[in-house]
């Protein structure tokens, strides 16, 4: 087991850094320069970059980060196209960007760059690098159409002139306290406030250690200084006689949300891990507004699963077994279903899915999750999350939206919207016939 990786900041909540520019400009020279160590291949021949390249580390003052160096938006040929338009899909992962361009060169490639990183609202600054190699004279002049409110760095990777201001620089283009995505949990306790996990050990648990949202959520009640409570579903009630007073909050994971709902009292406030990932890493309120269009699901529908990892399937897949079967109930038959896995999955229309249902994005930032919400409603799709379809399912939504008045709210409104409309819609075809 690696220890390394398991004292280590998640993916997910690092700082993603994109360094972006033409072949050859110094990209991967400047990541391994910012890391400390040969991360990225460095090359005389043009095109040495192919698939992102990521790097994770420790970057004072920024603390926990992820370097990403691309391909060259100018590379050539087939192949060089698909790899300067994986580069430019790299743009929806970061939270910051560095435009790369060697010296004063200045063409219609970093013009692109420059509305494209714009259009995407990211903060990022021009990096000149072989400084060392250009005139002081010749830096001194910025590109006619670089507007003035641009950042721009001087950095040498040979002499490492200019990387210190480059770090400092990040700290200014990084998101400011509006951008941070609020606690996982501690913000819904009070002072002193109690909380009792719920988490099964079955087959899919990975040996000696928990998953990444629980242990996410452990954390976080300690970052709180709130008290906390572990037991299976098995031992609920154990559980709460051996505490003194009723838990704040009670959180499960979502395979046992009907063992809990039923264990617990009626009175008992409690939640998933799964809809405290949706709320810290996306928009828990649309989240739950696009759960509404399960109750109109019907056989043979298709619903589009997606998933922010790849991970290799069990026999007992949640995804690819569990949630079908679940969906099949719902619907009342069985319907089809889409897997799309990793980053990089590509979502298709054809045929156009009734519903896209996301993985808990405990390997995602916030940036990246909705970008995916924003993108299934711009496809004019509904999108919900795995946790939501599951307590669905079992009946339970309704109780595990309540700690959470705004997005409980939007779900009863859509769902009433989802009803009226099939209502419409069924005396419409009755009229007609």
């Amino acid at each position: 087991m690696n220890m390394q990786g398991l004292e280590a900041s998640p993916k997910a909540s690092r700082l993603h850094i994109g360094l972006f520019g033409r072949r050859n400009a110094g990209k991967s020279s400047l990541l391994n320069a910012l890391a400390g160590q040969p991360a990225a291949i460095v090359s005389p021949v043009p095109g040495s970059t192919t698939d992102p390249v990521e790097k994770t580390m420790e970057m004072a003052p920024l603390g926990p980060v992820v370097l990403i160096d691309t391909a060259g938006v100018d590379d050539e040929g087939q192949l060089g196209r698909q790899r300067a338009e994986r580069s430019l899909r790299a743009l929806r992962d970061v939270d910051v960007a560095l435009l790369i361009t060697e010296g004063n060169s200045w063409s219609d490639f970093e013009r692109r760059l420059l509305r494209l990183l714009a259009d995407e609202g990211i903060p990022f600054a021009v990096v000149r690098t072989k400084c060392d190699l250009h005139d002081a004279a010749s830096l001194a002049e910025r590109p006619g159409d670089l507007p003035g409110n641009i950042l721009v760095a001087d950095v040498s990777t040979v002499t490492g002139e200019g990387l210190a201001a480059l770090r400092e620089l990040l700290v200014r283009l990084a998101p400011g306290a509006q951008d941070t995505p609020p606690p996982l949990l501690h913000d819904l306790l009070p002072e002193n406030g109690l909380v009792l996990f719920i988490v099964p050990v079955d087959s899919g648990a990975p040996k000696g250690r928990l998953i990444l949202p629980q242990a996410q959520c452990l954390r976080d009640c300690l970052d709180g200084r709130k008290l906390a409570l572990t037991a299976t579903e098995k031992e609920i009630a154990p559980a709460l006689a051996a505490l003194s007073r009723r838990p704040d909050l009670a959180v499960c994971d979502s395979q046992v949300v009907h063992v809990a709902a039923r264990e617990l009292p009626p009175s008992q406030p409690l939640t998933t891990f799964s809809l405290l990932m949706a709320r810290a890493r996306g928009n828990l309120t649309q989240l739950a507004q696009g759960a509404a269009a399960l109750s109109h699901l019907r056989p043979g529908d298709v619903v589009e699963l997606r998933e922010a990892c790849s991970h290799h399937p069990q026999k007992d897949d949640i995804g690819r077994v569990k949630l079908p079967r679940l969906l099949a109930k719902i619907a009342g038959g069985p319907v089809t279903t889409r897997m799309l896995a990793g980053k990089n999955a590509e979502s298709d229309d054809d045929p156009r899915p009734k519903l896209v249902i996301h993985c808990g994005a405990c390997t995602l930032t916030r940036r990246q999750m909705l970008r995916r919400q924003h993108d299934a409603r711009a496809r004019g799709i509904p999108m919900t999350n795995y946790g939501m379809a599951i307590s669905y399912a079992q009946g339970v939504l309704e109780r595990v939206l309540s700690p959470f008045p705004d997005a409980l709210q939007a779900f009863g409104e859509a769902l009433k919207k989802e009803r009226e409309s099939v209502s419409s819609f069924s005396k419409l075809k009755r009229s007609s016939l």
